[in-house]
């Protein structure tokens, strides 16, 4: 694919090490924007601050991953404008980490399932051939590693506790589960990443994912839906309308006064 110009001051990626790249930014970007709208918002004190903080790790790994797509195709003029001025289809960001904040139970399962799946893929990023990504990697695992922590207990207590907390987790795993094949796709673009020694294979690792979380819904007395179809496309830009409503918010400055120097 050719760089050519179909969002506002940024180009599209011609490698795809850069638009694997660009995923992992998405993808860290959009689930720390959609935190952070409950800031304020959250059950109590104590949680607000919990996900206040995923969301400032998420924003933070999202900016190092930015600075250093634009060290591998400069795509903008800056680091701000290729994060916050594109169209909707151009962002590459998985179909979950968009997902509405419906209630609490959604928000903490969502956070398990992306948190799960990013600590098997940045674990195959430590042994990349780009130093500064694996150096991304090892730094941000440790962040991670307290959003699982975080996720996993409130995934327990809400699934093993009130007969309406669990109904509110069963329903919010009926919603995302569908969203979770999509995290160890492996299409042409991971394949030429891994093979340009970007990072190992994670995808195989698809199946350890499963018999984690299963286990873990098991013990909270959750069983995910059977036959589920998964939705797929985020990857490659199909993005639903969720991720519309969180760029209405997102670029509002940047779009509303370009180049703004604060």
């Amino acid at each position: 694919m050719n760089s050519s110009p179909n969002f506002i001051g940024a180009m599209i990626p011609a490698k795809p090490e850069t638009n694997f790249v660009l995923r992992c930014a998405d993808n860290a970007m959009i689930l720390g924007q959609r935190l952070s709208e409950m800031c304020g918002h959250a059950p109590e004190l104590e949680l607000d601050l919990a996900l206040t903080n995923i969301s400032l790790d998420l924003i933070g790994q999202a900016g190092l991953l930015y600075d250093h797509v634009q060290t591998l195709e400069k795509l903008a003029p800056n680091a701000d404008v290729l994060a916050l001025t594109r169209d909707q289809n151009a962002y590459l960001n998985c179909l979950l980490v968009a997902q509405p904040n419906v209630d609490f139970a959604h928000i903490v399962l969502r956070q398990y399932l992306f948190s799960t799946f990013q600590k098997r893929q940045y674990e195959a990023l430590l042994s990349s051939s780009d130093e500064t990504l694996a150096a991304i990697a090892e730094k941000s695992l440790k962040e991670i590693a307290y959003h699982i922590r975080f996720a996993k207990d409130w995934v327990l207590r809400l699934g093993d506790g009130t007969e309406d907390s669990h109904e509110r987790m069963a329903d919010a795993l009926d919603c995302l589960w569908r969203y979770s094949g999509e995290l160890f796709e492996k299409d042409s673009v991971l394949a030429a990443a891994i093979d340009a020694g970007l990072l190992t294979d994670f995808t195989d690792k698809y199946e350890a994912w499963q018999i984690e979380v299963v286990a873990l819904l098991a013990e909270a007395t959750l069983t995910p839906p059977d036959d589920t179809h998964m939705l797929k496309g985020g990857y490659q830009g199909h993005q639903e309308d969720h991720l519309g409503h969180i760029l209405t918010d997102m670029q509002y400055m940047q779009l509303k006064y370009p180049s703004l120097q604060w």
